[in-house]
């Protein structure tokens, strides 16, 4: 994969978003152990070019099952069936890339990364606008934080070879025919060379 086409990236400005990589999750995608090792890769790259680390979870407080509405076809289940509890191993992130001191790292409740957290404000915080993009599943967290992010007006880049769905199709889908008008796509490999040539 060509960067030549690609903008340059600011790794001062820039993060790397691990959406929804946690147990409960990971192995539900395709290839998940090489899913991980080419993610992990990526978050070392982007630590050593001086970019920001993000994680990204679901998991739920008792509250937040009470108050998912019924009207919400995904959730009202969730919450029925009391799945994703913030203290079960299923809802933590996954050792292989576990954050370390100085990451971003929030929890959500819905399938956006930003909708029903701070994540915005504290990517605000740090004068980041270029958001770099991997995660499980492609036509959930992935397609919802792409779509937010680039309404909020950010430079997006979705990792390729990182984001992951149970369903190949829908994952072709939307990375050959939807993500392109929203986001730029690079591999890992392309992603080194970027962050080498910043």
């Amino acid at each position: 994969m060509s960067t030549s086409a690609l903008p340059t990236i600011d790794p001062e400005r820039t993060a790397l978003l691990a959406m929804d990589f946690q147990n409960g999750i990971v192995p539900i995608a395709p290839d998940s152990d090489a899913l991980v090792e080419r993610v992990k890769g990526a978050i070392a790259d982007v630590r050593a070019a001086g970019g920001t680390i993000g994680y990204v979870r679901v998991a739920f407080t008792e509250d937040d099952w009470a108050a998912v509405p019924e009207t919400n076809k995904t959730f009202s289940a969730v919450a029925a069936a009391k799945l994703m509890h913030h203290e079960d191993a299923a809802t933590q992130v996954d050792a292989r890339i576990a954050p370390e001191n100085g990451d971003i790292v929030v929890r959500k409740i819905r399938f956006g990364s930003g909708s029903t957290t701070d994540l915005h404000q504290q990517l605000r915080e740090r004068g980041i606008d270029t958001l770099i993009l991997a995660g499980i599943s492609t036509g959930g967290v992935v397609l919802s934080t792409l779509n937010e992010a680039a309404d909020r007006d950010y430079r997006v880049y979705v990792l390729s070879d990182g984001v992951a769905d149970p369903d190949p199709e829908i994952h072709r889908v939307l990375v050959e025919k939807v993500f392109p008008s929203r986001a730029h796509l690079l591999d890992t490999a392309a992603l080194r060379d970027l962050l080498r040539s910043a």
